[in-house]
């Protein structure tokens, strides 16, 4: 009995990692048209990696890291990010040779983080993990539009993606991706969206409970 439960949880982690690699070229795809267009109408039209996440139930790791509930599920956490960095990488290859004006924006977004340092990159992430869990609470319940907007709000605020800059990073020349502080930088990322993933789980520890009569 223990081994089938073995080779059935080995069987469900090997499709965890496609969908999350797919997952990673769609928001891979959000990240382009954020690169190329900008400002508001960028960050309105990157809502579109996302509403494909969901639509189509791949695994992201900001979609992903508010709702683990079991030890199992660090692992599946672990693979989703691995999956999304895959996608990312895969994308930016792609459009380095076929968009390379694409590189000079996201060059500027990583010098951007890297000026601001791990621990605003941290906090800027926490940001943005709230929106996405929030976001996607709403969209499991058929409700789109938290989803619509959510993606604009944190582009717009200056939030940190960890699965859109890890797209945004290795766009950049490889000079700069080398720098030893990006991996610091990113790590903080990672981090931080989970924190704000979690925020409001966490959070509902503390609500009081009511006295029963």
């Amino acid at each position: 009995m223990a081994t089938f439960a073995a080779i059935s949880q080995v069987m469900n982690m090997r499709k965890i990692i496609p969908l999350a690699i797919l997952a990673g070229i769609c928001i891979s795809i959000g990240c382009v048209v954020n690169l190329r267009v900008g400002g508001v109408a960028g960050a309105v039209l990157f809502a579109f990696g996302l509403t494909t996440v969901v639509y189509y139930g791949l695994k992201l790791y900001t979609g992903t890291a508010g709702f683990i509930r079991m030890k199992g599920d660090w692992t599946m956490l672990a693979l989703v990010l691995v999956g999304n960095i895959i996608g990312c990488l895969l994308s930016a290859w792609l459009i380095a040779y076929a968009q390379p004006d694409c590189i000079e924006q996201a060059s500027k977004i990583l010098a951007g983080r890297l000026a601001k340092g791990p621990w605003a990159c941290f906090l800027l992430a926490i940001g943005c993990g709230f929106i996405m869990t929030t976001a996607v609470e709403f969209a499991r319940k058929g409700k789109m539009l938290p989803l619509l907007l959510g993606v604009p709000v944190f582009i717009l605020c200056g939030f940190a993606h960890s699965i859109a800059d890890a797209f945004y990073f290795l766009v950049s020349p490889t000079e700069q991706l080398l720098q030893t502080d990006v991996l610091i930088v990113y790590v903080s990322e990672v981090l931080g969206n989970f924190v704000g993933c979690n925020l409001y789980r966490w959070m509902l520890v503390f609500e009081p409970k009511e006295k029963e009569e």
